[in-house]
């Protein structure tokens, strides 16, 4: 890091984020300047779903104080990942608000299912990943989710098969109680997927499998290891942050700016994508302290030169696809050593930026 740098500045996503057709880019935020309704239950800094615990009998459950149930027990939702299929193929994460139920990651699979209860509220180009009439049920246990469907499961197009892996998995792997996932059908344990045959390992069912796996370019997947990164996609009015997994060299020494590279480089043609890191460059090598990594770039960041505006969707990406990391909380970012940034609402930024606590919230 350069020795005439002045003081890091750190971004903040805020609860505030811009919301295009009922549906927000990024939800959350700094709970202690921005409280969420009395009938929404937000979140935790760190933690996947609020109030998240496991019952004896291993299911994921929500849980509220007395005080909480007695001002709006009819009313009380829980902000849940669910992983869904967007009109380019891509799987994505949408959050939604999900009534509050004794079983949160047996719900959360119950909202995949098509012409399910999540069918009233897919947005706009998206559509659900497991076929209709699908049941479920959801045992976890040290770490392990055990899904157990029906029969009607394996009722799904062939191209579909690893969306459904990824989807399930990630879907999930959001509780903080679940690290890998296993699959069964009728209590029969999958070890390969009914349709195609895709394998089924416990590294396929973690997130070390990825998510929108690109590996075009890379000849030895054995030489490389994934890094999931966040691009922009629209469907019309509606905005929202794709991740995808590339492959990286195992001889890079630094993770971070290996991530940040995969930015720069951009989806790729034929992707239908979008990347705000044209021009971008970083200056010095990436600092990582207490959690923080703190990045020098050009003036590429601008989305606005002439105002010298940071982009939002520069800004949303980095930390999204910076906080996949392991042991990486926050981003501080600094133009040519300075820390004079504002954003597109001509607002001076001075708050770190931690991971949204929601990502892709539909509002409604």
């Amino acid at each position: 890091m350069s020795k005439k740098t002045k003081a890091a500045i750190v971004l903040t996503v805020l609860t505030s984020s811009v919301y295009l057709s009922g549906c927000g880019l990024l939800g959350g935020g700094e709970k202690a300047k921005i409280d969420p309704p009395a009938d929404m239950s937000y979140l935790e800094e760190g933690e996947k779903v609020d109030g998240v615990k496991e019952n004896s009998e291993g299911e994921v459950t929500s849980s509220t104080s007395t005080e909480e149930t007695d001002a709006s027990e009819s009313a009380e939702s829980v902000m849940t990942e669910l992983y869904l299929i967007d009109s380019n193929g891509y799987v994505v994460s949408q959050t939604l608000a999900l009534p509050k139920t004794e079983s949160i990651a047996k719900q959360a699979l119950e909202y995949l299912v098509a012409d399910g209860p999540v069918q009233n509220m897919l947005p706009n180009g998206f559509r659900a990943v497991l076929p209709a009439g699908t049941e479920v049920s959801v045992n976890i246990k040290d770490g392990t989710a055990v899904a157990d469907f029906s029969s009607e499961f394996q009722n799904y197009q062939p191209e579909d098969e690893k969306k459904i892996l990824e989807s399930v998995t990630w879907t999930l792997t959001q509780f903080e109680s679940v690290k890998k996932v296993e699959l069964r059908v009728n209590g029969y344990e999958l070890t390969e997927m009914p349709v195609n045959g895709t394998p089924i390992t416990q590294e396929t069912l973690s997130r070390k499998v990825g998510i929108n796996n690109d590996t075009s370019g890379i000849a030895d997947l054995t030489d490389t290891h994934p890094v999931t990164v966040y691009f922009v996609s629209q469907n019309g009015d509606n905005t929202y942050y794709v991740p995808v997994t590339k492959r990286v060299s195992n001889k890079t020494d630094n993770k971070v700016e290996a991530v940040v590279q995969q930015l720069i480089d951009g989806p790729g043609p034929q992707k239908n994508l979008l990347s705000d890191f044209t021009g971008v460059a970083l200056l010095d090598e990436p600092s990582v302290k207490d959690g923080q990594v703190t990045l020098n770039f050009n003036e590429g960041v601008y989305g606005s030169f002439e105002e010298k505006i940071v982009s939002e969707h520069f800004m949303n990406s980095l930390v999204l696809s910076l906080t996949e990391q392991e042991g990486i909380e926050s981003v501080a970012v600094m133009v040519n050593g300075e820390a004079e940034l504002v954003n597109e609402k001509g607002e001076t930024l001075s708050e770190p930026v931690t991971r949204p606590e929601n990502v892709n919230a539909i509002s409604f």
